[in-house]
């Protein structure tokens, strides 16, 4: 096979891998909806995320770098620091009334804080690297408290459902009440997450981020339940939105017909 047709196939596999993804999002998720999709049909697109590598978003594999956190994009618009103040970079692939699609590249021990995702479902494919994911779902029905030890008016009682590292090519999902949709990203190595956010965030219609802090179930006083374990919950407490270092990055993968 000669080399242009070798790279015309190449590109025509990388096109239709992520134009088939996008399609397939267009599917699940549809404006006219009445209810969430099936778990089924986010089986389905979850199954066929696990297809999807750095290189069909145009990305390298960087599993393997040097760790300094300067990523896939190299330093040449970066000021020469330690590397745990390298910024995350944030790449839009789609975003859409119904769903979006962008990638978050971390640096080495970059971190999203905990932070949650009110009434969307959200799969995170990693591309490259690992992550640790530590993930909570609120209790039901609501168990709150007032806090007089902390500078919080409120704490919610919350159940812990992720606590792991996800190396690549893992692919997580979670629902508008379960699979942690309370969680945290922290990067053990240099990694980059895909992720497909449905519906997106959309303040106006109660759709915004919010972020929290995590104290031991201990920390406040808690009717006793001897079928409990302490490690399992934790009182989440809503805090102002951190400052987080991320930039925005260019899609340079293959174009994708909306």
């Amino acid at each position: 096979m000669c080399v242009h047709r070798r790279l015309f196939t190449m590109t025509k596999k990388k096109s239709s891998s992520i134009q088939a993804l996008f399609d397939l999002c267009k599917q699940t998720f549809t404006p006219s909806a009445t209810h969430p999709p099936s778990s089924q049909a986010i089986q389905k697109l979850s199954s066929f995320l696990d297809t999807i590598g750095p290189a069909d978003v145009g990305l390298g594999d960087d599993s393997k770098e040097d760790e300094r956190g300067h990523g896939p994009f190299g330093i040449s618009s970066l000021i020469r620091v330690d590397r745990w103040a390298q910024p995350i970079t944030y790449i839009g692939v789609h975003e859409g009334e119904t769903f979006t699609m962008c990638i978050f590249c971390f640096p080495t021990s970059a971190v999203i804080p905990l932070h949650n995702h009110p009434g969307m479902t959200v799969l995170s494919k990693v591309l490259y690297g690992s992550l640790h994911v530590k993930a909570y779902d609120w209790v039901e029905p609501a168990r709150i408290q007032k806090s007089r030890e902390t500078n919080h008016s409120t704490v919610r009682l919350a159940k812990l459902a992720v606590d792991k590292v996800l190396t690549a090519p893992s692919t997580s999902i979670l629902y508008p009440r379960s699979g942690g949709n309370v969680h945290c990203f922290t990067a053990i190595t240099p990694c980059a997450v895909l992720d497909i956010l449905a519906p997106p965030y959309n303040e106006s219609a109660g759709r915004r981020c919010d972020y929290f802090r995590d104290y031991p179930r201990s920390t406040f006083s808690v009717e006793e339940d001897e079928n409990t374990n302490d490690e399992e919950y934790a009182w989440l407490a809503e805090i102002d939105a951190p400052d987080i270092y991320m930039r925005s990055g260019t899609y340079t993968g293959p174009h994708i017909e909306t």
